[in-house]
C-alpha cells in the first residue's frame, strides 16, 4: 500500500449514508405504480444499481409496465433531492480523512452510480465537494457499475495504473467493478468503516 497514488471513493454507504433514501425515493416513485422493492431485495440484489437498470429489471420480470423507465426515474430523482440534506449532513470525519490524504499526496475521486446532478448535490451537502480531484456520475460512462469502465476512466484521468490505485467500496455491483479493474479493494460495510484508521498504511501511520 506504499506505493498508492490515487485513492477512489464510492458515494452511496461509503461517504454518505445514502443507500436508505435511494431505496426510499425509488419505493415512492414505484408505488405510483403499485410495485415496490422489497427490503431484502435492496440489500442483497439492487443496492448500489443504477435506478434506470433497477426500473428495467421490475419491467421485464412483470412487476410494472412497459414504457415506464424515464418517467419513473424522473419522479424518483425528485424525490432524492428532497432527502439530500436529511441523509447527507455534513461528515466532518470525512471532510478530516480526505484532506489528510491530499496533503500525503495522494489523489482522490468518487465514482458513483448516481447521475452526475444528484452525485454533486450530496457532495455539496456533505461539504466534500471541493475535496476532490475527479468526479464521476454514471452519466459519464457508457457502462454503469458492476462493469469498471467508471474506474479505469478515473485512473485514466489522474494518470495513475491499477497498481497504483485504492478502490473503496461496499455493495456488491460496486466491489464487483472495482476488483474488475484490476485495482487494489477496500470492501467496507458502511460509513462508519471509512476513516482515517482505514488507510494508516498509505499514510504511514502507526
Amino acid at each position: 500500500m506504499k506505493t498508492i497514488k490515487a485513492v477512489l471513493f464510492d458515494l452511496d454507504g461509503v461517504l454518505v449514508n445514502m443507500p436508505d433514501a435511494h431505496y426510499t425515493a425509488l419505493n415512492q416513485a414505484l408505488g405510483l405504480f403499485g410495485a415496490r422493492i422489497e427490503e431484502d431485495e435492496h440489500h442483497n440484489h439492487f443496492n448500489g444499481l443504477p435506478s434506470r437498470k433497477k426500473i428495467a429489471e421490475l419491467e421485464n420480470t412483470g412487476r410494472l409496465p412497459k414504457g415506464l423507465i424515464e418517467f419513473i426515474n424522473n419522479i424518483k430523482q425528485q424525490y432524492t433531492k428532497d432527502l439530500i440534506p436529511q441523509y447527507c449532513p455534513p461528515d466532518y470525519s470525512k471532510i478530516i480523512l480526505l484532506r489528510h490524504l491530499k496533503e500525503a499526496g495522494i489523489k482522490i475521486a468518487c465514482c458513483s452510480n448516481s447521475i452526475q446532478e444528484t452525485l454533486h448535490a450530496m457532495l455539496k451537502s456533505a461539504l466534500l465537494f471541493n475535496q476532490f480531484d475527479l468526479i464521476i456520475g454514471n452519466d459519464e460512462v457508457s457502462q454503469a457499475k458492476p462493469d469498471p469502465e467508471m474506474y479505469t476512466l478515473a485512473m485514466s484521468r489522474l494518470n495513475v495504473t491499477p497498481q497504483e490505485t485504492l478502490i473503496i467500496e461496499d455493495s456488491p455491483h460496486g466491489i464487483e467493478a472495482a476488483k474488475a479493474s484490476g485495482a487494489f479493494v477496500y470492501e467496507v460495510r458502511g460509513v462508519d468503516d471509512v476513516n482515517l484508521s482505514l488507510f494508516k498504511d498509505i499514510l504511514n501511520y502507526e
